[in-house]
């Protein structure tokens, strides 16, 4: 793989972390998350 491949895979997953991040960072996201995750049991 060149490094500009490897370069935008790691750009991908800094933005895919960032965003998962933000959404932690929410606590109404996390109360309807933990809602749902209690639903499936």
């Amino acid at each position: 793989m060149k490094a500009s491949g490897r370069l935008l895979i790691a750009i991908g997953a800094a933005i895919v972390l960032a965003g998962v991040f933000y959404l932690y960072t929410r606590p109404d996201f996390l109360v309807q998350m933990v809602n749902e995750l209690w639903a499936c049991f």
